[in-house]
């Protein structure tokens, strides 16, 4: 297993370089950040020199060989905004997105498993049913007009949780509710779908046979098996759940990755962005490798070759 998540860290490398050679030239055709960064006044020869200070007025491989070397060193280069380099603002912001996946999670978590066991036990009855088919809506459901929903009702009409912002549990709950229902549509119908197949296999049968209460053979003998394919669909909302948390924490203003690279783009700051892509990529690809490892935990069966 060591040699295995060796080879899978050394994959991380070239899926990185080609994340960042992407990300470079997307940002290369987006447009020129002088016009932003400059009054619209300026002169030709101000504008001339302050492209000649960011090296912007280089041919492209020139540019992509500087920006290669900073990237080697972990230097994104500076953030024309912020008049510092891009990294340490992107990963000061990085917690608070930490903090509202995992909340966001913990929600789609504890909504979902408990709901596609039931569905699955009680197949093509009234609950399973509406449990289907509210996933099916749910997950349809816009991020943006669930959480403006939330708002308007629970912080603008109850006035039970803040506006927007960050700071008390209070603050989490409504982007955390938000992010987390449409993760949890998804994988309700994957639990549902692995728990059906499970309770389908012998060992099931035959613990029934034995006499074993029905709640002790769904959760100790079908549902951990049923986790395999519950992890992978876990592991491969990470990019969902990162994805989200870019309108997420726009529409609550949540201080976090998501809203600082927006203001990024809109404002074409390239070492904001970059950094900001870079890290992302780098925590979906490491959870990925995590689940590679809780297959392995939750199977000892399974071997890696």
């Amino acid at each position: 297993m060591g040699k295995y998540i060796m080879r899978r860290l050394l994959q991380i490398i070239p899926v990185l370089f080609i994340i960042s050679f992407i990300v470079f030239c997307l940002v290369y055709v987006a447009g020129d950040p002088v016009a932003l960064m400059l009054p619209e006044d300026a002169s030709q020869e101000d504008i001339l020199q302050l492209r000649e200070s960011l090296g912007l007025n280089e041919p492209f491989y020139i540019q992509y060989f500087n920006y290669m070397v900073g990237l080697a060193q972990l230097d994104f280069g500076e953030s024309f905004r912020y008049n510092t380099s891009a990294l340490p603002i992107v990963l000061e912001r990085l917690p608070a997105t930490i903090e509202l996946a995992v909340a966001a999670m913990i929600v789609a978590i504890m909504i979902a498993i408990p709901l596609g066991i039931w569905s699955a036990t009680k197949k093509n009855s009234a609950i399973d049913v509406v449990a289907t088919g509210g996933a099916v809506i749910w997950k349809a459901m816009p991020n943006f007009w669930l959480g403006i929903m939330l708002i308007l009702i629970f912080s603008v009409m109850l006035g039970w949780f803040p506006v927007s912002g960050r700071g008390t549990w209070s603050h989490l709950i409504l982007p955390a509710i938000t992010l987390g229902t449409g993760i949890a549509a998804e994988m309700t119908r994957f639990i549902r779908s692995s728990m059906l197949e499970i309770m389908n296999q012998d060992y099931v049968r035959t613990a029934r046979s034995k006499g074993l209460k029905e709640f002790f053979v769904i959760h100790k003998h079908a549902f951990r098996n049923a986790l395999i394919p519950v992890v992978t669909i876990t592991a491969l909302q990470t990019s969902t759940v990162v994805g989200g948390t870019l309108i997420t924490e726009s529409v609550f203003s949540w201080p976090g990755l998501g809203q600082l690279l927006i203001q990024a783009v809109n404002t074409r700051d390239m070492a904001i962005v970059q950094a900001s892509v870079f890290i992302i990529a780098f925590i979906v690809i490491a959870m990925n490798l995590l689940a590679d490892i809780l297959y392995k935990l939750l199977d000892p069966r399974i071997t890696f070759r």
